[in-house]
């Protein structure tokens, strides 16, 4: 396999293949055979999970016997247009964030969003906004990335709290470090008074599960964080995961996009769809634990998870 690279935008793709992709009136690139081309480039986001998921991928797709390469742009407004175009073939995305984006892209920024919580109805939009430009969307595996909100152990300890359920039943105020977004946000701050009954006094914009934001919560400034499912550096900081046990956040389930007339035929399918019956959102969180913290590389903490589970020899 060759190594991953980054490259210049000028190198990925000229600004009119950037900005438009294919014609949805092109009729014949969406009602084309799918295709099987053995030369694939995967796409990764560049950030550590992205990158883990994109080195899953190229291996399984290696070992079914195709050549592989590995290219990285951290970008979505470049890298869905270069996967659409045909100059990356398979990315990993997450199935309720790409679908508002395709959404967005497809009908203005003011869309309804159409990601939910609801899989099997995030996955329908998503597969008929991905369909015209192209695209094909595999079926999506167990794991999943969605926003997360965390407290320190002892303080779940102390207030008996398992679920964010178990937060708002309690009745008590909770100053959250998040996104300075989250104050507008359906599934942070308005959501989590709306379905939780969460009394937030407050938002202390110190990002989304940063270092800042999780000691803020360590040091009982904050006594919540938004982070991540699968945020691998939680216990560094004695943090835990308050279960969102009435679905508000939407599906982020990971999802591998294809190029269908470049890999959109059953091979790539059936190679990728070997990893959706193993990795779960706890293999995905310890997988970016081991990158993040243990500072092993992409492609061997993807090789080793491969072998231990079956998939590579």
């Amino acid at each position: 396999m060759r190594g991953r690279f980054a490259v210049p935008v000028a190198a990925l793709c000229t600004l009119t293949a950037c900005t438009t992709g294919p014609s949805l009136e092109n009729r014949g690139a969406v009602t084309a055979p799918p295709g099987d081309s053995h030369h694939l480039t995967i796409g990764s986001a560049g950030f550590t999970e992205s990158d883990l998921l994109a080195q899953l991928y190229a291996q399984l797709l290696n070992r079914a016997g195709y050549q592989t390469s590995l290219i990285t742009v951290a970008n979505r407004e470049l890298y869905e247009p270069a996967l659409e175009s045909g100059q990356i073939d398979v990315v990993p995305e997450y199935a309720a964030t790409l679908a508002d984006w395709l959404n967005a892209k497809t009908h203005g920024a003011d869309a309804t969003p159409v990601g939910s919580p609801d899989l099997d109805a995030t996955m329908k939009s998503l597969r008929d906004l991905a369909a015209p430009r192209g695209l094909t969307v595999l079926p999506p595996g167990r794991a999943v990335d969605q926003n997360a909100f965390a407290v320190t152990a002892a303080y779940a300890r102390q207030h008996h709290l398992k679920t964010l359920s178990d937060l708002g039943a309690a009745k008590l105020k909770v100053r959250l470090a998040a996104g300075d977004e989250c104050v507008r946000r359906p599934y942070c701050e308005p959501g989590l008074k709306k379905v939780y009954g969460i009394d937030i006094t407050g938002v202390d914009p110190k990002g989304v599960g940063t270092t800042q934001a999780k000691r803020a919560v360590q040091d009982g400034r904050d006594q919540m964080v938004l982070t991540t499912t699968t945020d691998a550096t939680l216990d560094q900081f004695g943090l835990v995961l308050l279960a969102d046990d009435r679905h508000l956040q939407n599906a982020d389930y990971v999802v591998p996009v294809v190029n269908r007339s470049r890999a959109g035929g059953p091979g790539v399918a059936k190679a990728l769809g070997r990893l959706n019956d193993v990795l779960t959102t706890a293999d995905l969180a310890d997988l970016n634990r081991q990158v993040d913290s243990w500072r092993r590389l992409p492609a061997d903490v993807a090789r080793t998870y491969l072998k231990d589970k079956g998939l590579l020899k």
